[in-house]
């Protein structure tokens, strides 16, 4: 290991995600003044697991900074609606989605291009913080090498595993292992966008997405024995499907948060903020976060913008996302209802607001009842 060395900054932002891209970018509209540093722990070889799919809410918080998506984030197909799959009851549905399919670590790196220059993205993991007199140090590793940040404020934009949460305040109660596979698409019939329910090897749900040249099942699972519940799911989605994925090239894995009440939502105290996931802002239906994360760096920034009182940033950006925290409040009630097989059996059986496709495809009733004899 190298030599520590040691940099100070006012604001230390932990996670280089769509919330702590977006609270740097927008803090600086409003205090040029402070220096800042963000400490991004993503690479390429090592992304955040993620469905990679920008839902409306997202689109139109990009809207309204003005902002428009350069294509080479857009991925392969783009999707007009998701195939809702029940394995153990044997039920498909279909329904219109509006979401735009896309790379989500160039998504990222396109948020974090966003930032001007002289607030400094350093790469690597922040592994510890401590509090010396006024001050936090935050131990960061990356490649081998150790260096360490001092920061008159921390700002955790870390995610689901957010070590600004663990250190400094309760954890959230409910916590999954979102599991991810990556599998080359040699054309295999499998379901351009899926959302997957098996209630034999998850209480919530899973996810197959074609991305180029790839294709990706992801799910999220009990933290004991996810790994198995995982292999076991694929297995009986493979079954249903009459077609298999194939040899996987890559694994990820990362944990994802689950908000089942407002007490799950923390926004930080004093001189500690929470932004994103990390913060609890995510949706416990379908684990959409993207716009959660951009509004709540937004609406952070725009706290320090009125004010320099640390108390005083904490009380804005706490009733600033009230509206927010009761609409995710919201998707923990549908999530109740979503993951209960008898309300999903009666909502997929009546057939509200789904779409019924023209062409035959393994929805098909002769298809599906050879599986079932198989």
């Amino acid at each position: 290991m190298s030599q520590s060395t040691q940099d100070f900054y006012d604001i230390a932002i932990i996670g280089a995600g769509p919330a702590g891209s977006v609270f740097a970018k927008e803090i600086t509209h409003f205090r040029p003044d402070l220096k800042i540093v963000i400490i991004d722990g993503q690479s390429n070889d090592s992304p955040k697991p993620c469905g990679g799919l920008l839902a409306p809410d997202a689109q139109k918080l990009l809207a309204r900074f003005d902002l428009v998506l350069p294509k080479i984030i857009l991925e392969d197909p783009q999707i007009f609606a998701v195939q809702t799959i029940d394995i153990e009851q044997r039920l498909v549905r279909y329904y219109q989605r509006h979401y735009l399919n896309m790379d989500r670590y160039a998504f990222d790196s396109w948020l974090l291009s966003l930032i001007p220059s002289h607030v400094v993205i350093r790469k690597g993991k922040c592994v510890k913080i401590d509090k010396e007199d006024d001050n936090y140090i935050l131990s960061i590793h990356n490649n081998g090498k150790k260096h360490k940040i001092s920061a008159k404020i921390i700002v955790g934009a870390d995610g689901g595993g957010s070590i600004v949460r663990r250190t400094f305040f309760s954890p959230m109660k409910v916590q999954y292992v979102a599991i991810q596979q990556w599998f080359e698409n040699k054309g295999q019939k499998l379901p351009y966008y899926s959302c997957v329910f098996d209630s034999k090897t998850s209480d919530s749900c899973s996810w197959t997405i074609h991305k180029g040249d790839y294709i990706i099942f992801g799910g999220a699972f009990k933290r004991n024995g996810c790994r198995f519940a995982f292999d076991t799911q694929k297995s009986r989605l493979e079954k249903f499907l009459g077609n298999s994925f194939g040899e996987s090239l890559k694994t990820e894995a990362c944990l994802v948060s689950s908000p089942r009440g407002i007490k799950d939502f923390c926004t930080g105290s004093k001189d500690v903020f929470l932004i994103g996931e990390a913060a609890g802002f995510i949706s416990a239906s379908s684990f959409e976060g993207l716009s959660s994360a951009i509004l709540s760096g937004k609406l952070l920034a725009d706290a320090f913008a009125k004010t320099k009182s640390y108390t005083s940033i904490q009380k804005i950006y706490k009733k600033s996302t009230f509206s927010l925290k009761i609409k995710l409040f919201t998707k923990s009630m549908k999530r109740v209802i979503l993951c209960n097989p008898f309300t999903r059996c009666i909502i997929m059986k009546s057939g509200i607001q789904s779409i019924t496709p023209f062409t035959k495809s393994i929805t098909d009733k002769k298809h599906i009842e050879e599986n079932e004899n198989a």
